[in-house]
């Protein structure tokens, strides 16, 4: 039986229901789409993922991989699982058609990809080579262009390069040299650490794509420049060479996600590591942000699907499990389902909310970006959908680890054990608020870069959408969570202006507030997105639980995060930054 619990119904709800994304269906580039095309994809893939996709999430876990003679051989099951993907074409939708892909609208691809991050992230991050494939199909020259179409035809596996054991978050501090051999041909030498992927027998070929520094170059994350470092050389009839002088050296072992391969990679030390400069131009930062910025999102909508998953596990045990008398009751009353009693509901609502307002937050920000597709002539699309990535990455990532401790809670003795999957769930996610951008590095991304790129009129404009929104309607039986969203709003303004009026000369004093901004600026986005779905379930609640859940989903978070970003102001408003002059020795 499958761990994984999907919610296609809120998937759907989400995509149909409230971005309505039928209504550019069928047009260019998504003309092959229509609604019921869309739909019966989301139907397949989510029988996919419970069935052959989930499969190998326990083996993978148990399974401990090994590292030997350069080589991580995966659990079988793990390999069936990446194989029945390739079979069924999923994992092609999204890629462009020169590619031989299926376009679809973003918020449908991550809509897809939280289907089977959800039901199996581990094996998800072995399937990422399309990605590679059209960032070097994007940014390559013709014969790179080439080996993009190899990657997708013969499904290769991909891997982005960056973190060395003395430069972590701090890329431009990197020390992996580039030496010139010929022509776009480089000759690598360094030490990769914390590489996802790094090594794994489940591909016949892996595309390494390393930030190096060419001997020259200067220093930081100017100086560095992206290179194509294949596992085995590629011959010019497509097929493969010898041995790439690049190695895993060291296997990590983790609290969760035990199945992906994480490795230490040593380039250039038994052999030459060939690598081939991405393009034919030094632009190395500029050209790997573009995986970055999948990844985040990737990180994002993981963390949404597994609370998901998560909390609809600890629903179905509140329903089932009968364990004391109703509150209200006495000693002798019949027992009752743990779902019955005040604590364990608050739990479980807390729960559904965040799911839902974690899924509303991922999908939104995909819905932006389908606006930049759809209308490319216009860049506050891709600004907002900038603006929204440090939400949905770090946000969600904080978000889903702290409710997933409450889906464990609901099943008492027995979520601590290995019976139920919450407690790989939390193992697995945790990872997820340090990797790609620790929540504090999103946090100072949203605010010196995001906000301070246009001066603030992108923020500016977000949350005047938002306050008109919770203005309007006063008749549709929302005016107590309009009047508390409004309240958010301004909330979240005045903190935004505390830490503004900061600047340049009080940094420590803003750095020690962007957390708060993340927070504060991600619950109102989440509280409107709510609020959106709860106007168009309202008029079915009555009939149906599923609409009625909506309602009461917006309901619970507004009211619950309402006083947060007041008090998150406050204390920003009357920083003075002492904290920072505090002698190490005090800690």
């Amino acid at each position: 039986m499958s761990h994984y619990r999907s919610n296609l119904r809120d998937i759907e709800f989400s995509l149909f229901d409230v971005h309505r994304i039928q209504d550019y269906l069928k047009e260019p580039p998504f003309e092959q789409l229509d609604e019921d095309t869309a739909r019966d994809l989301l139907a397949q893939v989510e029988v996919f993922a419970r069935r052959e996709w989930a499969a190998s999430f326990v083996e993978a876990d148990r399974q401990r991989l090994t590292l030997v003679d350069g080589e991580v051989r995966l659990p079988t099951s793990l390999k069936a699982s990446l194989s029945a993907l390739a079979a069924s074409g999923f994992d092609h939708v999204g890629l462009p058609a020169e590619l031989g892909g299926i376009p679809v609208p973003a918020s449908l691809f991550w809509a897809i990809q939280e289907l089977l991050l959800g039901a199996n992230p581990t094996a998800a991050f072995y399937a990422m080579g399309g990605l590679f494939a059209r960032v070097i199909h994007d940014e390559g020259t013709e014969p790179q262009r080439e080996w993009a179409k190899l990657m997708v035809e013969r499904g290769w596996a991909g891997t982005m390069v960056l973190t060395e054991p003395d430069a972590g978050s701090d890329v431009g501090a990197g020390t992996t040299r580039a030496r010139h051999d010929s022509g776009d041909t480089y000759l690598l030498e360094g030490i990769k650490r914390f590489i996802t992927s790094g090594e794994h027998d489940a591909a016949e070929n892996i595309i390494h794509l390393v930030l190096a520094r060419p001997v020259g170059a200067g220093p930081g994350t100017k100086g560095l420049s992206l290179f194509i470092v294949p596992k085995f050389l590629i011959n010019i009839n497509g097929t493969l060479g010898e041995r790439n002088g690049i190695a895993a050296t060291t296997l990590e072992h983790k609290l969760g996600l035990r199945g992906s391969a994480t490795c230490e990679l040593t380039l250039g030390a038994d052999r030459p590591c060939y690598g081939y400069l991405v393009g034919g131009v030094h632009d190395g930062i500029r050209q790997m942000f573009r995986i970055i910025q999948h990844a985040r999102m990737t990180i994002g909508v993981k963390s949404a699907a597994t609370l998901s998953t998560g909390y609809l596990t600890a629903l179905a045990y509140a329903k089932e499990r009968v364990q004391g008398p109703d509150l209200a009751g006495d000693k002798n009353s019949p027992r009752v389902p743990i779902i019955s009693h005040p604590d364990v509901r608050r739990m479980l609502m807390d729960q559904k909310s965040y799911a839902e307002g974690l899924r509303a937050l991922v999908m939104y920000t995909a819905s932006i970006a389908d606006r930049a597709q759809l209308e490319p002539d216009d860049p506050r699309h891709e600004r907002r959908a900038d603006l929204l990535l440090p939400l949905a990455k770090g946000y969600a990532s904080e978000t889903a680890f702290r409710q997933l401790t409450s889906s464990l809670q609901v099943l008492g003795g027995a979520g601590y054990t290995e019976d139920f999957p919450i407690e790989q769930y939390l193992r697995d996610s945790k990872i997820d608020s340090i990797y790609e951008g620790t929540t504090g590095i999103q946090a100072l991304d949203l605010f010196f870069r995001k906000i301070a790129r246009d001066q603030g009129e992108t923020v500016t404009r977000l949350l005047s959408e938002i306050r008109e929104f919770a203005k309007a309607g006063a008749e549709d039986g929302f005016t107590e969570e309009r009047e508390l969203l409004s309240g958010m709003v301004e909330d979240t303004q005045g903190l935004l202006e505390a830490m503004a009026n900061r600047l340049p000369a009080r940094l420590y004093e803003v750095g020690l507030h962007t957390n708060s901004l993340l927070e504060s600026l991600a619950e109102v986005v989440i509280g409107w997105q709510l609020l959106r779905a709860a106007e168009v379930a309202a008029a079915k609640s009555s009939a149906d639980g599923f609409y009625a859940g909506k309602v009461a989903s917006a309901r619970w978070f507004v009211r619950q995060a309402a006083p947060r970003p007041a008090s998150r102001r406050l204390a920003a408003e009357s920083e003075q930054g002492w904290l920072m002059t505090l002698d190490a020795s005090a800690f």
